[in-house]
């Protein structure tokens, strides 16, 4: 049996959003996968402090923040935080437009506090609190702390919201030779949500950096996400998998669609790909 390699984006895909405690039907297949001989590797956008919650389920190894740092087996075979001046302008051209800005470091990550403010008068103007609720448990989840205790630490990744698509003009004129601007599709919120990813890595080159390392074909690997995040992913694995509470785009960009992460999706899929 050829061995295979699975790649699994969290939130969305392996759990709820924001959540670090997967379905029992998802662990309960990716150990029989395991036992049968395949390799299980999440492949997300979270920083190491992020994903760290999910590391007790024995996965063979992690590509995380967007495929700035890699490990395998325990081993750190790929490690791209950004220079100090690419770190400055960014954060300084954001600031400059309005753009609120979640850093994420390996130990931590930190918010702007004015992001929280903003939702709050937001809730109170628009008599609709159910963003700022989903921005304070996202952050006591996930562990995300004020940007005040924020300390210079080296940045791999930076999470960006905006009212509007004009704001972020300025930022791409200055940094996209060094960074791609990964928006989400816009929400029902009319905010503008995406991730400053540097242009050296991407989840679908952390795919082929341990396809490498483990001596696996590509065409030996299986992707699994939910949004355009995961684009580079899906278009580097052998199979590319969408879950169907994804993102319409990614969808049509994949190979297969299954059920939801609240629908039991990756047992079922792992069964249709005879990983289990």
């Amino acid at each position: 049996m050829n061995k295979r390699i699975v790649f699994l984006d969290i939130d969305g895909t392996l759990t709820e959003p924001g959540s670090n405690v997967p379905p029992e039907t998802a662990l309960y297949a990716i150990r029989k996968a395991q036992e049968q001989g395949h390799y299980i590797f999440l492949c997300t956008g979270r920083n190491y402090a992020m994903l760290a919650p999910l590391l007790r389920y024995g996965f063979d190894g992690i590509v995380g923040s967007a495929g700035g740092y890699i490990e395998v087996g325990g081993k750190v075979i790929y490690d791209c935080p950004m220079t100090e001046e690419q770190r400055v302008a960014a954060m300084d051209v954001l600031k400059k437009n309005g753009i609120f800005r979640t850093v994420e470091c390996k130990e931590g990550s930190y918010s702007d506090a004015e992001l929280k403010e903003f939702l709050r008068k937001r809730a109170k103007k628009d008599g609709n609190s159910e963003l700022l609720r989903w921005r304070e448990q996202l952050e006591k989840s996930l562990n995300i702390e004020p940007m005040e205790k924020y300390q210079n630490q080296p940045v791999y990744k930076i999470v960006v919201m905006a009212e509007s698509a004009e704001q972020f003009e300025e930022p791409k004129k200055v940094l996209g030779n060094d960074f791609s601007f990964v928006m989400q599709e816009p929400g029902e919120n009319g905010l503008i949500n995406g991730e400053l990813i540097n242009r050296k890595f991407d989840k679908g080159r952390g795919v082929e950096r341990v396809c490498r390392y483990l001596n696996i074909p590509v065409k030996q690997t299986i992707g699994f996400g939910d949004s355009m995040n995961d684009w580079e992913m899906m278009e580097t694995v052998g199979i590319s998998v969408c879950m169907e509470n994804g993102s319409d785009q990614l969808k049509r960009i994949s190979d297969d669609v299954c059920l939801s992460v609240t629908d039991d999706g990756l047992f079922h899929a792992f069964r249709r790909y005879h990983l289990i």
